[in-house]
This record gives structure tokens, C-alpha cells and sequence, in this order.
């Protein structure tokens, strides 16, 4: 069964980004629906798949990651507004039934993300 699955690791601090608020889309055409709302845990990671089974489905997503208010409750201090904020990250998925794990590695002034299993 395919299932949609994310991590945030605070690479700044060497650790999970806990309590980070996460806006999950399905993208058609120019518009976008809004699925779902996830937090992060203790770990960084979700406590259940964001999306799986019929839920998950070939297409193009968004996950909209708020980072800032994490930033901002760790006392990060950095000028307003922030170089970084709200993160959002577009993929496609083509094969329903594989795992895609889209991780967010962060810090203050920058990210990367890839697709991991």
C-alpha cells in the first residue's frame, strides 16, 4: 500500500524539529486542495502515514512546512520577516502504491529535502 510520509531534522541544532505545523495539498492545474494538517512528534516525524490507501494517489503535491514559528519558539533570533518561513515543497508522485518520504533538513537560512524510502 502506498503511503506519504515526511521528517524534519533541525540540522542547525542536530535534532528533530518537533511541533512543526505541516499543510498537506493535491495540486490540479493552477488550484490546490488542502487535505489535511499534521504536527510533527518528539521525533520529528508524524505518528501515522500523512496520506495512504485511497487517500494517496498519483498526482502532484505540496507540503507547506512552518518553519518560522518553529524557528521563533526555539529563540532563533533572526530578522523580521524571516529569511525562511513557510517552506513549501512541490513533487509528483507517479507509481500510488510506493512509499514516498519527503524528509525537510533545516536550519535558519536554508533546507534541502529528497526522496527518501
Amino acid at each position: 500500500m502506498g503511503r506519504l510520509t515526511t521528517h524534519v531534522l533541525d540540522t542547525a541544532q542536530g535534532r528533530p524539529g518537533q511541533g512543526i505545523r505541516i499543510e498537506v495539498y493535491r495540486l490540479a492545474g493552477e488550484g490546490r486542495e488542502r487535505l489535511k494538517e499534521v504536527v510533527t512528534n518528539d521525533d520529528g516525524r508524524c505518528d501515522a502515514p500523512i496520506l495512504e490507501g485511497d487517500a494517496f494517489a498519483a498526482g502532484e503535491y505540496e507540503l507547506v512546512f512552518h518553519a518560522g514559528d518553529y524557528l521563533r519558539r526555539q529563540g532563533i533570533e533572526a530578522d523580521e520577516p524571516r529569511f525562511l518561513d513557510v517552506i513549501p515543497l512541490r513533487f509528483g508522485v507517479a507509481d500510488a502504491e510506493a512509499h514516498y518520504h519527503v524528509p525537510l533538513l533545516l536550519s535558519p537560512y536554508g533546507y534541502s529535502t529528497y526522496r527518501g524510502s
